[in-house]
């Protein structure tokens, strides 16, 4: 969403920009240059490069929004002000604002590449990210206070103590802390950098302990609610990505495609490069996406009341949005294909059926219920969709008039939860075993759970 106003384009608009075409060919070999990383030297080279082209980015954001500004309180913008490359009434002050939100996309999507390091340096071992990711997004690298002496910081860890560092401005994922440093000896420890050390906020150093300790040590995460904590579950992650990876590829032949997952899904892919290429127009592109969609919601048999329950994840403009998800520069997929994933020219939407889902659960010897209103309505953070309740048979409590209590266990699993098990395409054995896992812990409060082995899954 713009930061400002009402915008004045669309999504088409918006893929079809010069500079947003531009970053295509940026971020495959970005990826390529992450995956080639085999040695500190190379780790610290990659985040050169995307620090430069970050930066790039969003002094050309700061210098479009100086320019809207100018313009509002009726004067010309600046000469120093970047080329407009959309072709628009450079006398409109929506064509500054439209430069100015390419910029703000183009930044994210370099920061999601950033998220992809973030993961693998930390060995796709979940619990940090979930740790570290518990603050508001600290905003643009350009222009902020202190950003010299984090990169003096960085440099100097990296050539005179020879360790590891990464810097989280270069991500979207870490948000606690400004550096994370790795000696080869002790776990990584994440550093508050402040141009003077006398200034050191004691919040932020204090939720920094705290994430520390939550991934080491078994406390609470970061925050108010010291019942939230993170779960081992002991299990291994499976996945249905293989069919993500025939979706995308049939995508790239055909333009859409679309088919069930097991697990009471059905995902959809549309590569918009490959419509352009077959020629469609905007009528028999949205009769194909309808007829491919509505066949694989039957076979997922998940057609029926569609309208009153179902519910839907997407790629679509979501990239390094939420901490939590897996980076797409981290699925094992071609760099090109997702790099089209992150830029939007491939979307890709898996929907779900929550009463059938809930039916699933039950199948499993879960007692699950969706609790979520029928409607419309977009699943809003930390919605509470399931209920899963576990009764204590073998703890029965006589009760005065012949009535027996039954102490049981509920489970309220929330939007973050489901959106994992649609967008990572968890296989639902592995998804019900999780929640069984947790329930048999008896574990009150909010436990966050993550499975042993997502370093085989990832790249």
């Amino acid at each position: 969403m713009s930061l400002f106003h009402a915008a004045s384009y669309n999504a088409d608009d918006m893929m079809m920009h010069p500079r947003h075409q531009a970053m295509q060919p940026v971020l495959v070999q970005l990826i390529q240059q992450l995956r080639d990383c085999e040695t500190v030297e190379a780790g610290l080279d990659f985040q050169r490069s995307l620090l430069t082209r970050l930066l790039e980015v969003e002094k050309d954001r700061w210098e479009f929004k100086r320019a809207v500004t100018r313009m509002r309180n009726g004067k010309q913008p600046h000469r120093e002000a970047p080329e407009l490359q959309s072709g628009r009434d450079p006398a409109d002050s929506a064509t500054w604002r439209f430069e100015h939100d390419v910029c703000e996309r183009l930044a994210r999507q370099l920061r999601s590449v950033g998220d992809a390091l973030a993961w693998r340096v930390f060995g796709f071992h979940r619990p940090f990210i979930l740790a570290l990711c518990r603050n508001q997004s600290p905003g643009p690298m350009y222009g902020k206070a202190g950003l010299a002496a984090e990169i003096e910081h960085f440099e100097r860890a990296c050539k005179e103590d020879g360790a590891f560092a990464l810097l989280h401005d270069l991500t979207n994922c870490l948000r606690i802390g400004d550096m994370t440093v790795w000696d080869g000896t002790h776990p990584p420890r994440t550093q508050e950098i402040k141009t003077n050390p006398k200034n050191s906020r004691s919040g932020q150093l204090r939720r920094i302990t705290q994430a520390r300790a939550a991934v080491l040590d078994g406390g609470p995460l970061p925050g108010d609610n010291a019942s939230e904590l993170l779960y081992d579950l002991d299990l291994p992650l499976r996945t249905h990505l293989d069919v993500l990876r025939d979706a995308l590829e049939r995508a790239a032949t055909n333009g859409i495609h679309a088919t069930p997952v097991p697990g009471a899904r059905a995902l959809s892919v549309v590569d918009q490069y490959a419509c352009a290429r077959l020629g469609m127009t905007s009528e028999q592109f949205h009769e194909r996406h309808q007829h491919a969609i509505d066949g694989a919601l039957r076979r997922a048999g998940i057609a029926v009341g569609r309208e009153a329950y179902n519910v839907h994840v997407t790629s679509l403009d979501s990239t390094a949005r939420d901490p939590l998800r897996v980076p797409w520069a981290n699925y094992p997929l071609h760099p090109a294909t997702c790099a089209r994933l992150i830029g939007d020219y491939t979307v890709a939407t898996v929907e779900t059926s929550g009463p059938v889902l809930a039916s699933l659960l039950q199948a499993t010897g879960l007692d699950a219920r969706w609790v979520r209103p029928p409607g419309k309505a977009d699943l809003q953070p930390g919605e509470v969709i399931v209920e899963i309740h576990q009764q204590e048979r073998l703890r029965s409590v006589p009760l005065p008039g012949g009535l027996t209590m039954t102490p049981g266990w509920t489970l309220q699993m929330r939007r973050s939860e489901l959106d994992r098990y649609l967008m990572e395409l968890l296989q639902p054995g592995s998804w019900a075993a999780g929640i069984k896992h947790v329930l048999a812990a008896r574990q009150a409060g909010r436990p966050w759970p993550h499975y042993r082995n997502e370093h085989d899954i990832w790249v």
